[in-house]
């Protein structure tokens, strides 16, 4: 189930509110012990860090009262995600993040590091006794699932095993829906937990590597971050793969080229590039 819309309000438009219609509605296709997960993801425009997957577990008996506040991520103040974490996790049946690292967004590519992300964060639920019965992803592209025809010359990351068992985890069916984190309270949920943990892990990484100014980018592309590239060249946090400023290039190319003009996808490089609002997307929708 897929739908069409763009992710960011314009200004001066009611900030959309999430409920629990489509996630009530999948419970019931589920029947009776089903659990749904939300999920999304953080860092894919960054140029430093990981990949970042969130994901929260609601089912029959979560409370219908979401957490006070409750919002897509990117819609929110630091403050207020932060504030939310305890209430979210308190809400929700399960909530964790994966993480994919720079090099291994590196070896694989973007899209099999969210792959590996996503199911590093559905392994660390399912070790806490949850069976996930189908999974609903922010977007129109499911990049959890393995491809039904691979790349031949794509690397595919490792299998990722439930912690403590050598077993696999195992995918979940996958229902795409643009701008669910934005109307769909548990997909709302994971994007906060996972971008509050990812920005935590820069702030933690800011005083190793100081002169690229991670604590208040976060690893995107602000004017003080790419001044640092092209100056000192990039660290091992960097993803060596994408065209950094310090290789001559547009930073954006590799990322434009993985998101193929996909408008949700772009909405995050647009948050990179720390454009303020939806009217400047048709910039980068130009230039893919």
């Amino acid at each position: 189930m897929t739908t069409s819309a763009t992710r960011r309000p314009t200004r001066g438009r009611r900030r959309p509110k999430p409920s629990r219609s489509v996630e009530n509605a999948l419970l019931a296709e589920l029947g009776h012990g089903g659990c749904v997960v939300g999920m999304d993801e953080v860092g894919r425009g960054a140029l430093a860090g990981p990949v970042s997957v969130g994901v929260a577990v609601v089912n029959a008996g979560t409370s219908r009262r979401m957490p006070r506040g409750l919002a897509d991520s990117k819609l929110l103040t630091a403050g207020a995600r932060e504030a939310l974490v305890a209430p979210v996790r308190t809400w929700c049946v399960a909530a964790a993040v994966g993480h994919a690292e720079p090099a291994e967004i590196d070896a694989y590519g973007i899209m099999a590091g969210l792959r590996l992300a996503g199911r590093r964060a559905l392994a660390q639920v399912v070790a806490l006794g949850v069976e996930p019965g189908l999974v609903l992803l922010d977007g129109n592209h499911d990049w959890l699932a393995s491809p039904v025809q691979a790349d031949l010359f794509a690397a595919e990351p490792p299998p990722v095993h439930v912690p403590g068992t050598t077993t696999e985890v195992a995918v979940p069916p996958v229902r795409t829906q643009i701008k669910a984190d934005a109307t769909c309270a548990v997909v709302a949920a994971a994007s906060v937990v996972a971008k509050v943990e990812r920005d935590a892990r820069m702030v933690e990484l800011d005083p190793t590597y100081p002169r690229y100014g991670w604590a208040g980018n976060k690893g995107y592309s602000a004017p003080e971050h790419l001044a640092a590239l092209r100056e000192h060249g990039p660290c091992e946090l960097h993803r060596r793969s994408w065209n950094l400023p310090s290789q001559g290039q547009d930073p954006y190319g590799a990322a434009l080229d993985e998101f193929a003009g996909d408008p949700d996808d772009l909405a995050e490089v647009a948050e990179a590039q720390e454009l303020a609002d939806a009217e400047e997307l048709p910039v980068l929708l130009d230039r893919a």
